[in-house]
Order: structure tokens, then C-alpha cells, then sequence
């Protein structure tokens, strides 16, 4: 069975991984470099930046992913030398509005999320900053670093002998063979195969609709800074205020993100390095006497309550999706890549997989 993947992300890369390993022979096509997008551009933080605001779809595959990360990251290195470095740092949330619903969320799913005194937030993370009043904790939430968690992917599909990556290939458009997907058109010419999958990120949308299909996902751009600071300066990440903090395992620490509606640009500006830097200080005021390493730009795919699309699009056999995670792809993407490949070999789906369906949630152009 040959099956393309359009679209290099993390989300893309799994979804091949998980297919190669089930026996298709699979191609990745990407426009540019893979994993050069949103994958690359993100936090890598493996939940939900507030878990309790989402619906019980998006729950639901978080859930299963987290499981599986520290996991996949042994495998990964095990297998390639990489280390995606799922780092176990916990996550204290600060002066919540909403605080009381977050924690009957955590009863009601049985997640160790707890209330602590900010006293105790203090004895952990000494670099915080002032006139936070009141704390929530959750011991088990890691990062990953999601470049290295790219690299490893693309090591790992390297070694398989039925997988091909293609990047610098945009595809134009969609073979079809009387009404089913049947390939795709790039510059070069065509590519055939027996399954497509849809996994280009903020850019599926776009693609879609040259087959006459709306679906709801739009580019939101972020943008994040990067300080290096000793690699003891944070221990724990935290949020206030919309706005987190990253340790990576080197010292380096991630502040974001904005979240801007402005179509496919993602160019940094000024206004937003202020506002972050702004934020940073705010949360750690040590940050004001560190260098700023770095400071990018990314394009989320948004999409409605942050549901993805996952599943065959009715209307056209052999066209799947796999696409519209927002602002929590890489926390999803191991459940969601998991569901897409139970779904194409037709075994019992890790979870309900009736939210995520194309069914009922496209549109007519």
C-alpha cells in the first residue's frame, strides 16, 4: 500500500513512522524542510498550556500522548543517537482566574493537579518574581525539545528502507481516478499512490480547498524568545498571565508566545520581542540582565476549539486528514498519529474517534 504524506512536521513525520512500521511504503513531501515550520517554532511543553479549557476530545488524545512520550523519547535515542530530551519538569500555573474550575477538572480526571502555598512555589523556583498570591502544580508535565524531537524522527525514517522523504516538493494539487484520491501533482510532475494524508499544518486548509473543500484551519502566528542562562536558573516551568517560561535541559529557557491573526506572515517584530521580554521579566526578573539568544516566529494551525481533523474525508476516498491541533500539535501528535494509523488499517481506534472525523465539519467552496 502506497501512502503520501503532505507535510514534513512532527505531525507528518510520526504519521509516516507509525504507517512505515505497519507495513506501507510511505513518501513525506514537504514544501520546504521538514520540521521547519511549527514544529520547530514551538514550546514543546507535552500538555495543554490549560488542560481544563479544552473539550474532552482534546483531553482525550493529550492524555494518551503524555503516556507516551517518555517512552518514545528512549526509543528515539535508543535507536538514532538523538535525544529529544522529554524533560520531567512539572508546571506551576500562577494567580489563575480560574482556579477553582481547574481543580474540579483535575478531580473529575483524576490528574495530580493540586493547589501549593506560593511560599513553596518560592523554595523551588528562587528566580520568580514578585506579587504572585496564589499557585496550582502539576508534578508530571514535561517538555520536549522539538527540534531534537524532529531530528530524531527524520533519523528514525531514514533507516527504513519503504520510506522516502522529499522536501523542496510543493504539491499543487490531487490525482483523482473516478472520485477517488488516487496522488498528487507537483512541479515535477505526479506522484501516485493507493492512500494521501493531509498533514501540512497551517497550510492544509489552502490545499484542501482545491478540491472545493473549506476546512476551518488558518495560520496563528506565535512568537517565542530565547534567553541561556546557568542550567540550574529554572527547574520548573510556569505560566502567568498567558505567558510561560521553558527550562530546556542546557540552560536555555523559552518564553512565549504571542498568539497574532495576520495570515502567512511570521515575521518577528519589535512590538512583540517588547511585550515577551516584558512578560520574561516580569516572571523572572533575572532575565533583564540575560542575553536574548533568539527570537522566531511560528505559524499555528488553528482550528475550532483546537480539535483536529483526523479521519477519511467523505467526499473523497482516499484523501485523509490528519491536520488543525492549533496550539497543542506536538502534545497531540503521538495520539493523533496513532488514531490515524489504527483508523487506515482498520483496528480498534485508541480512542472514540468520532470527534476528530472530517464528517460534518467541512465546508462547501
Amino acid at each position: 500500500m502506497r501512502v503520501i504524506c503532505i507535510g514534513g512536521g512532527v505531525i507528518g513525520l510520526l504519521s509516516a513512522l507509525n504507517l512505515a512500521k505497519s507495513g506501507f511504503s510511505v513518501t513525506v513531501l514537504d514544501r520546504a524542510t521538514a520540521g521547519g515550520e511549527a514544529s520547530w517554532a514551538g514550546g514543546g511543553i507535552v500538555s495543554p498550556l490549560y488542560p481544563w479549557r479544552y473539550s474532552a476530545a482534546v483531553t482525550a488524545l493529550a492524555h494518551w500522548s503524555q503516556g507516551f512520550y517518555p517512552g518514545l523519547g528512549e526509543r528515539l535515542l535508543a535507536s538514532t543517537g538523538v535525544d529529544p530530551e522529554v524533560y520531567v519538569t512539572g508546571l506551576y500555573w500562577l494567580d489563575l482566574p480560574d482556579e477553582a474550575e481547574a481543580l474540579a477538572w483535575a478531580e473529575r480526571e483524576e490528574r495530580g493537579l493540586l493547589a501549593v502555598d506560593v511560599a513553596q512555589v518560592r523554595e523551588h523556583v528562587s528566580a520568580l518574581g514578585d506579587g504572585f498570591t496564589r499557585a496550582l502544580h502539576m508534578p508530571g508535565v514535561a517538555n520536549v525539545r522539538n527540534p531534537r524531537l524532529v531530528q530524531a524522527l527524520r533519523a528514525e525514517l531514514e533507516r527504513l528502507p519503504n520510506v522516502r522523504l522529499v522536501e523542496h516538493c510543493a504539491v499543487q494539487g490531487f490525482l483523482r481516478d473516478e472520485g477517488r484520491i488516487s496522488g498528487v501533482e507537483i512541479s515535477q510532475g505526479s506522484i501516485e499512490a493507493d492512500q494521501v494524508v493531509l498533514t501540512a499544518g497551517a497550510w492544509s486548509g489552502e490545499l484542501l480547498a482545491r478540491l472545493g473543500l473549506a476546512l476551518p484551519v488558518e495560520p496563528v502566528k506565535g512568537q517565542m524568545i530565547l534567553y541561556k542562562c546557568a542550567d540550574d536558573f529554572l527547574p520548573s516551568m510556569v505560566l502567568a498571565n498567558g505567558r510561560y517560561a521553558i527550562p530546556r535541559k542546557d540552560g536555555h529557557i523559552l518564553v512565549g508566545s504571542t498568539l497574532e491573526y495576520a495570515g502567512f506572515d511570521k515575521t518577528p517584530t519589535d512590538e512583540a520581542l517588547a511585550t515577551l521580554q516584558a512578560s520574561a521579566v516580569a516572571l523572572l526578573p533575572a532575565l533583564a540582565d540575560a542575553e536574548v539568544v533568539g527570537h522566531w516566529a511560528g505559524l499555528r494551525p488553528g482550528s475550532p476549539e483546537g480539535i483536529p481533523y483526523i479521519g477519511e474525508v467523505p467526499e473523497y476516498p482516499g484523501l485523509w486528514l490528519n491536520c488543525g491541533h492549533f496550539r497543542n500539535g506536538l502534545v497531540l501528535a503521538p495520539a493523533s498519529c496513532q488514531l490515524l494509523a489504527d483508523l487506515m488499517l482498520g483496528r480498534e481506534p485508541i480512542v472514540d474517534p468520532t470527534p476528530y472525523a472530517p464528517a460534518g465539519r467541512l465546508g462547501v467552496l
